[in-house]
């Protein structure tokens, strides 16, 4: 596979068995400047012979095709010539569970048609974004020897309070811990965001927090269609209730909710408890749900008994609001660009200079349960 260059157009091959789609996701994709659609297939076999002759950077892949089914062709090729992969689907709103084991089988992404092949026009707007977000997956720069440097004029700094990883470290998660039983304030609260690649990364630090935590909130940019399924997975891997949040919910110590897709998640402190309240507001950073707007409301109504963590994303949502939590005295923690599918939010808040610890995903569930126990920040 070629590398990128800045001077040169993403390449990417769209994979459908309709011909009506085919030509809607390429015609999309061919309006942003930064991408060329060099082909399209229409199952498979087609895919592969492409894939070989055309050497595209991204694949779009749809779930349902004849001769053999996309989950299908998604782990022969992850196993055999591994490649960024954006599935759209149909499927993923009908079976929102084959979404689930699309990302599992190693897709970056995973868009839903909203309502069947007429409606694919109404992906314009996200699919180019989700295609650059996979091609600038870390993840399958290592799997293919590119070089991890960053691309030039990309800010580098990193704050020097924050310990990076050393290259000879390699993060091992522990067992699973019993319940916590430390002493916890009423108004602490554990606030998590993430975007490309977090839906497997929640899987890692969510099912690795104890029982008897603070209420959880997540948002993690999703589909409308898929945001159920994704907390009901989460809801069976993890020791505590996961549940996707609805509005006016008054959150409980040990329960998790995560935003639905389409809404805004918001919490005001109500007394007896944080209350959800759900908004369709105009989009923010292009997301909705957004990961500032949720961890602003809880700088506000949280302050300094606030965790928040920002993991794989691309993009800089989150960033302003982790700059407030700190700000109120709150605990940031950010995921370290070495497991980061897509390192692009936590490295724009590392960059504003508001994040006190940087660690790889397996270390962020502990780094999580030591900031509500209000343990020092580890000397750097």
């Amino acid at each position: 596979m070629s590398v990128p260059s800045p001077q040169r157009k993403l390449r990417v091959l769209v994979v459908d068995d309709s011909a009506l789609v085919r030509k809607t996701i390429t015609d999309a994709l061919n309006l942003d400047p930064g991408i060329e659609v060099v082909g399209s297939a229409c199952d498979p076999y087609v895919a592969r012979e492409k894939i070989m002759r055309l050497d595209p950077d991204v694949l779009t892949l749809d779930l349902e095709m004849p001769r053999m089914d996309g989950l299908t062709f998604l782990r022969i090729l992850m196993q055999h010539h591994p490649m960024p992969v954006v599935v759209v689907s149909s499927l993923a709103q009908a079976g929102s569970q084959v979404a689930l084991d699309a990302l599992e089988a190693g897709a970056v992404d995973v868009l839903a048609k909203p309502n069947g092949t007429m409606s694919v026009g109404a992906l314009a707007g996200q699919l180019a974004h989700h295609v650059k977000a996979a091609a600038a997956s870390v993840r399958f720069r290592r799997q293919l020897g590119r070089s991890e440097r960053p691309a030039p004029g990309a800010p580098t700094a990193t704050p020097a309070s924050i310990r990076p990883l050393a290259a000879a470290e390699t993060p091992v998660s522990g067992s699973k811990p019993g319940p916590y039983t430390g002493r916890i304030d009423s108004r602490q609260l554990i606030v998590i965001g993430a975007s490309t690649g977090g839906v497997e990364a929640l899987r890692s630090v969510l099912p690795n927090l104890p029982a008897g935590l603070p209420p959880i909130a997540v948002v993690q940019h999703i589909s409308p269609y898929f945001s159920k399924a994704v907390a009901g997975r989460l809801d069976t891997l993890c020791p505590i209730p996961v549940m996707e949040a609805e509005d006016g919910m008054i959150l409980e110590r040990g329960t998790c909710v995560v935003a639905p897709g389409d809404f805004h998640l918001a919490l005001t402190w109500q007394g007896e408890g944080y209350k959800t309240r759900l908004m369709q507001s105009p989009p923010v950073h292009h997301c909705r749900p957004s990961v500032d707007v949720l961890f602003r409301s809880v700088a506000e109504s949280g302050g300094k008994n606030v965790v928040a963590a920002l993991l794989t994303g691309m993009g800089s949502d989150g960033a302003m609001g982790m700059a407030a939590i700190r700000k109120a005295g709150g605990r940031t923690i950010a995921e370290h660009e070495k497991t980061c599918v897509v390192y692009g939010m936590p490295r724009a808040a590392i960059e504003l200079g508001v994040v006190d610890l940087v660690l790889p995903l397996p270390q962020i569930a502990t780094a999580i349960v030591d900031a509500v126990a209000r343990k020092p920040l580890p000397s750097a």
